[in-house]
């Protein structure tokens, strides 16, 4: 599949090497594709065979749009690139908004919800942001099963999310669909429990797990 990844920081990149070993064609959208210094980041991909455009050469090239960009930025880079370019394409949302103060910037409405409005023809699908770059990629590095959330109105589009999710790794039983895009709020604030968890255990390389109750004891 054809996938572009816009953003070319740290969950861009580990996203770009998972889908490069599971065999897709990936392109990394950057508002400076020819920059010597990120070229030379980005050299181990590079000979894995990423591409590197920019934001709009990548938009053109994705089946699948992956919006790994700052929140704060996200809906502006988006508009750069135009809605008649997103028509019809999956956008799998991942990213979270943080203020200088570390709150929110999407406090009341999601981040999520914010691109499918503006883009109403796109269909918009947020997750991956409940959890670290390292996990994403490498669910099993977990000791034991957790759960990944999925928020999205379009259920192909889910279900195309869902099949790259699986060649990351994350088996069937771990993704949860908790419905239409407004349930993208609940996973955008778990990022603050996220930082809580984090500095408690002292790692990122974690997740939850969702653990329904215990089927009752039936007396024969």
């Amino acid at each position: 599949m054809r996938i572009g990844i816009l953003g070319t920081g740290n969950v861009g990149r580990a996203l770009a090497a998972g889908w490069l070993r599971a065999g897709h064609d990936v392109v990394l959208g950057s508002r400076r594709p020819g920059d010597e210094e990120l070229l030379t980041e980005l050299k181990e991909l590079l000979q894995a065979g990423l591409r590197v455009e920019d934001p709009a050469g990548t938009a053109a090239h994705a089946e699948v749009l992956v919006n790994a960009t700052p929140g704060t930025a996200s809906v502006a880079l988006l508009d750069s690139i135009g809605a008649p370019a997103l028509a019809g394409k999956v956008l799998l949302d991942v990213a979270v908004g943080f203020l200088e103060d570390e709150s929110l910037s999407h406090p009341v409405v999601s981040l999520g919800e914010e691109i499918q409005r503006a883009f109403p023809e796109t269909r918009v699908v947020k997750s991956l942001c409940t959890i670290d770059r390292e996990v994403m990629v490498a669910p099993q590095s977990l000791a034991g099963p957790s759960t990944l959330f999925l928020s999205g109105e379009d259920a192909e589009a889910k279900r195309v999310v869902g099949g790259l999710l699986s060649d990351l790794g994350w088996p069937a039983e771990a993704l949860l669909d908790l419905g239409g895009i407004a349930t993208a709020r609940g996973q955008e604030h778990f990022a603050l429990l996220f930082v809580g968890i984090a500095l408690s255990t002292g790692t990122f390389a974690f997740n939850i797990r969702v653990v329904p109750p215990a089927a009752p004891d039936v007396q024969g």
